[in-house]
């Protein structure tokens, strides 16, 4: 009769059996690689946005993120007269609070009998990952989005960026703009431009971007954006934090961290319920300094 091998994990004190597969074989493995995993994609999008570090912080710290606005709009004045007074400030818009994000996903015993632990386990852990990027990037075009800058709408998507462009020459006098600009655009707007352009796509973190577009920067293109709506700033005004994970949340719930922290993940027996946990934790966020620099333009006629 043949002979099957299964795992077993005991309680009653008793030791394994040399040769016994424990989660201890298994989890450390699979949790490594799919955190390194996620904390590559994360990289890949801070280069693609010319993001120099990203910030470590404590759990708990708040961020907050100011505006830049123009007050009133004095009206002109005859010659020799006093020139009426423009005035801008810059305002608290909004104040982030950076947490640790917590995830988990059971896999059943019936599950993995059925369709095996790569698929059961594995490929929905893929899935769950996948859903955790989908979340920090939609926070973060949710955030550009009520950007506080303007711009002369452009015929097409290249006239539309060029006009962007020219309104980050004028915002952003203190910094070298060329190179620096980052536009975010639709993916309808971008089709006729990418269909006849000769250019090397990319991607990062599940966007599609393109550098040295027309020669003034780096193109993100994501669904997020609202068609016929391209947004540009420079890539000092866009920042990543993470929560810096120290080494007591890994020792407590034995979670595998990368070396920077940003991602948490750990595998363990859920015994009873005869079921295999995937839980994640994570604290990143991408945010920008200055809503007011964030610049909203239209395409159209």
């Amino acid at each position: 009769m043949m002979t099957k091998n299964y795992k077993f994990l005991i309680f009653d004190g008793e030791t394994p059996a040399n040769n016994t597969i424990t989660t201890q074989d298994i989890a450390p493995e699979i949790s490594i690689d799919k955190a390194y995993g996620l904390r590559d994609s994360v990289r890949k999008l801070t280069e693609a946005l010319g993001i120099q570090d990203v910030q470590p912080l404590s759990e708990g710290t708040t961020i907050k993120i100011y505006k830049t606005e123009k007050v009133n709009t004095p009206a002109q004045v005859a010659e020799g007269e006093v020139v009426a007074l423009t005035k801008i400030r810059r305002v608290l818009h909004q104040t982030i609070v950076v947490t640790l994000e917590k995830f988990r996903k059971t896999t059943t015993a019936e599950a993995i009998a059925r369709s095996g632990f790569s698929k059961s386990v594995n490929d929905t852990d893929d899935k769950l990952i996948s859903e955790i990027g989908i979340g920090i990037k939609k926070a973060f075009f949710t955030m550009l989005k009520t950007g506080t800058g303007t711009a002369t709408k452009g015929a097409n998507l290249q006239a539309a960026c060029a006009q962007l462009w020219g309104a980050l020459q004028t915002g952003f006098e203190d910094v070298e703009v060329e190179g620096q600009t980052v536009f975010f655009v639709n993916p309808l707007d971008a089709a006729n431009y990418l269909a006849s352009a000769a250019i090397t796509v990319q991607t990062a973190f599940g966007l599609t971007y393109v550098k040295n577009f027309l020669g003034m920067g780096t193109l993100i293109i994501s669904k997020e954006v609202a068609q016929g709506a391209p947004i540009a700033t420079v890539s000092d005004n866009l920042k990543c934090a993470c929560v810096g994970s120290g080494s007591e949340v890994a020792d407590v719930f034995g979670y595998i961290f990368d070396e920077t922290g940003l991602i948490g993940m750990n595998h363990t027996i859920a015994s009873d319920r005869v079921s295999v946990d995937t839980n994640v934790i994570e604290g990143v966020k991408f945010y920008t300094e200055d809503l007011g620099k964030v610049y909203i333009g239209s395409i159209g006629a």
